[in-house]
């Protein structure tokens, strides 16, 4: 897996300690980061040589904000993170299976090209004043396909 949630990761001893000095020194664009934490050490696990396991009956809670606000501050850390570690783990991509390459390429691709063609169909609707059926319908199939991913 490309990360290994904070809330039910575990970690070999001794694999902890070789990283734990580049775990602790995290910067990005040249400033101590601090954020995404969890995604970042399971890339130095994975380009170190260190495997990592999905567990599909292993259970954890988390704390999710009751409210909007904090949960969209929440949403957007962890995207920031998705897309920071994702330019640390380009260089893991050809090692990696197919399916954890096409996982790291989709959560990073597919975000963009529906943003960019959210922004494409507002475009046309303030140009032509109105959007073709085949614009909505692209943004729904793109919706559509990376919910699936996620679903399997």
């Amino acid at each position: 897996v490309m990360c290994c949630c904070g809330p039910c990761a575990m970690y070999r001893r001794s694999a902890l300690n070789l990283l734990l000095n580049q775990y602790e020194a995290q910067f990005f664009c040249g400033k101590p980061s601090d954020f995404g934490e969890d995604r970042h050490l399971t890339i130095l696990m994975l380009k170190a040589g260190f495997r990592t396991e999905y567990v599909p009956d292993a259970i954890a809670g988390t704390v999710v904000p009751h409210r909007l606000r904090p949960y969209l501050r929440q949403q957007l850390r962890w995207a920031r993170s998705t897309f920071r570690d994702t330019f640390l783990a380009l260089r893991l991509l050809p090692e990696l299976d197919v399916y954890l390459t096409l996982d790291v390429v989709g959560q990073n691709l597919g975000p963009i090209l529906l943003a960019i063609s959210s922004l494409a169909a507002l475009a046309q609707l303030l140009i032509g004043g109105s959007i073709p059926w085949w614009t909505g319908l692209t943004i729904a199939a793109m919706t559509m396909v990376r919910c699936c991913v996620a679903a399997l």
